[in-house]
């Protein structure tokens, strides 16, 4: 991540153009709604001679989209859109394009979605998945990948799912299989490789620990209670699944703030142990007069933690959510980057968490964990990528004695599957856990939650 993936392809695009043996075909680009102003910028600033043609509701008509294929200008280049209008626009379909080049490829990792199979179905001479990230929760997210690049290598998805079943039973060097047969279409390049950078700072991750305010451990203790008797009623199948979900969620949102949960938008910093902990790093930030992106998974959250920042810094930050406009996000991100003024950005992780050049930023904070460590440093790289001249600290936000700290844990052991398999496995299952797992998953230590 981080690590020049758009310029190679902008590279790849100017050459194939000036070859005489390629047939004069557009390409196509799909890539996250938030993304698309961003790959115009980087073709304006590194490739200006490439033509690209945004094709989006926010840049065409409803007539201007729906006549696509057939006023498809000779001269352009790169047709650019999002995987949201891939759905919307069945006219790019039936293009025959040269290449299609898919951003943030993990968007394709459910087989079953109607996204992803639209994706498999466009036709080009040739497919590239970019992303940073691609097995973000088990191997089978890298099977959809590569029934999209080259569809067959790895079987089906039953028959893949059965190979890495065996797989996982070795005792030594399990995916090595795997990995050989997928080496050859896989370009992968690391930011601790000094051949591939040399000049990049460093990067240091922290857990800010946080405690619980009396009234966050009283209703989080309520919730705990709650979820007992729930279970007692011993629910099945989905309606046990969604039962669960929603607790989690629930134990999530009061960890981060009671109005969360309570919905009475008071957001008091007494309330909060994450406000006191946000507030403390945000001073030292302040004072030493840095920037400092703030995540969180949850848009309803955004304004509130924006206006919380701004009487930590004194000064109005910038927000952006998937409610943000589409055709602002860019002017957002460089008023940010070029304005020394802005302090913070506080984003939600789905719609900022990927592709945005953020590198004003030294310090990256998650105010909530999201349970993918994949997603997490998706956003954290925001910040530490190429262009990056400052060291980046990144906070990690955890309540302890909760069910935080204990998913905190099981996040570390995560992490070894994909370098398991990418340099050489486990799914957090939650759902599936039984009744006395999952209540010990989530039990408040007392002692060590809470503030009083």
């Amino acid at each position: 991540m981080g690590l020049g993936k758009t310029m190679q392809v902008l590279a790849l695009l100017l050459a194939l153009r000036n070859s005489d043996r390629v047939s004069r075909r557009t390409s196509l680009l799909i890539a996250p709604a938030s993304l698309l102003a961003n790959w115009m910028s980087e073709i304006q600033r590194f490739a200006p001679s490439l033509n690209a043609l945004i094709v989006h509701p926010s840049t065409m008509s409803h007539a201007e989209l729906r006549a696509l294929d057939a006023q498809l200008p000779a001269n352009v280049d790169l047709v650019i859109t999002s995987y949201g209008s891939l759905l919307r626009i069945p006219e790019l379909l039936k293009i025959p394009w040269r290449f299609v080049v898919i951003d943030e490829a993990q968007a394709i990792k459910n087989p079953g979605t109607k996204q992803t199979r639209l994706v498999k179905q466009l036709d080009a001479h040739a497919r590239i998945a970019l992303t940073g990230t691609p097995i973000e929760n088990r191997l089978g997210d890298l099977w959809s990948i590569f029934d999209f690049v080259n569809p067959g290598l790895l079987g089906s998805g039953k028959e893949f799912t059965a190979f890495a079943k065996r797989l996982a039973e070795r005792k030594h060097n399990p995916y090595a299989p795997l990995r050989h047969l997928v080496r050859p279409y896989i370009l992968r390049r690391l930011k601790t490789d000094k051949t591939v950078i040399s000049d990049l700072p460093d990067k240091t991750e922290v857990k800010a620990f946080c405690q619980l305010t009396r009234k966050q451990a009283v209703l989080y203790q309520e919730a705990v209670k709650e979820l007992a008797e729930r279970l007692e009623k011993k629910e099945e199948g989905m309606e046990r699944r969604g039962m669960i979900l929603s607790f989690l969620m629930r134990f999530k949102q009061i960890c981060n703030h009671p109005s969360q949960w309570l919905g009475d938008d008071e957001w008091a910093e007494r309330d909060s142990g994450k406000l006191a902990r946000l507030r403390e790093i945000g001073e030292v930030i302040a004072a030493r007069q840095e920037k400092v992106l703030v995540f969180t998974q949850f848009r309803e959250i955004t304004a509130s933690l924006a206006a919380f920042l701004e009487s930590v810094f004194g000064r109005a930050g910038l927000m952006l959510h998937g409610e943000t406009e589409v055709k602002k996000r860019q002017t957002l991100v460089s008023q940010f980057q070029e304005d020394e003024t802005v302090p913070f950005f506080v984003l939600s992780l789905k719609a900022g968490g990927t592709g945005l050049n953020l590198t004003a930023a030294s310090h990256v904070i998650h105010f909530d964990r999201w349970w993918n460590p994949a997603v997490e440093n998706q956003a954290t790289d925001r910040a530490f990528r190429i262009g990056q001249t400052r060291n980046v600290l990144v906070h990690k936000f955890v309540c302890r004695g909760t069910l935080e700290e204990k998913i905190d844990a099981l996040i570390e052991t995560k992490l070894q599957m994909s370098k398991d398999m990418l340099e050489g496995a486990m799914d957090l299952q939650l759902t599936e856990m039984n009744n006395d797992e999952l209540l010990k998953l989530v039990a408040l230590d007392i002692h060590a939650a809470s503030l009083e």
